[in-house]
């Protein structure tokens, strides 16, 4: 009887063990936003290496919007390969750094050919002009097509450490899948 409570008692261990191990496991590339201050997982966008993203805000004082354009790198990486806007002012460049170029088109001035790569993006939403978009390109396309946002997922006035990371299955089920 004893011999047999003990094999019952390793295969509920076994059993733990490998749920414990397979939820934790990282089973996704993402783009993660975690609370500022908490550093908890508040959302996540599923993006792979090579796949495109672009934030969109408006600038607080000439109002307009700004468009800045990444990319994953292969080594998980978030690279900055361009940037759109529309007014000068506090904040905006004025010119293209060595390598990049710089273009007035339909209105707007871009500066293409960044190569600023960062492991993490300080993001606050905005509070007084809350109005940030997160777009990506549609795996199955190839396009830019999917547009949400920032208030759909995120509070007015907090900030949020974004990254690409993996993520295990138990992320997947406690932060929230951006989606259209």
């Amino acid at each position: 009887m004893r011999r047999k409570r003990v094999k019952l008692l390793l295969v509920f261990l076994l059993i733990g063990g490998g749920v414990g191990f397979g939820v934790n496991y990282p089973i996704q590339t993402a783009l993660v936003f975690n609370d500022g201050e908490s550093g908890e997982l508040t959302a996540f966008l599923p993006l792979t290496e090579n796949e495109h993203f672009s934030i969109t805000f408006t600038h607080s004082i000439h109002l307009t919007d700004v468009v800045e354009k990444y990319r994953v790198t292969d080594d998980l990486m978030i690279e900055q390969y361009e940037i759109i806007y529309e007014e000068f002012g506090i904040g905006m460049p004025n010119n293209a750094g060595e390598d990049e170029e710089f273009v007035y088109e339909d209105g707007k001035y871009h500066i293409r050919n960044m190569k600023n790569q960062f492991e993490s993006l300080n993001i606050r939403n905005g509070e007084v002009v809350s109005n940030h978009r997160l777009t990506w390109t549609d795996k199955k396309q190839v396009k830019e097509c999917c547009e949400v946002p920032f208030n759909d997922y995120f509070v007015p006035g907090d900030w949020y450490k974004v990254k690409i990371d993996k993520i295990t299955l138990l992320d997947y089920w406690k932060g929230e899948k951006i989606s259209e």
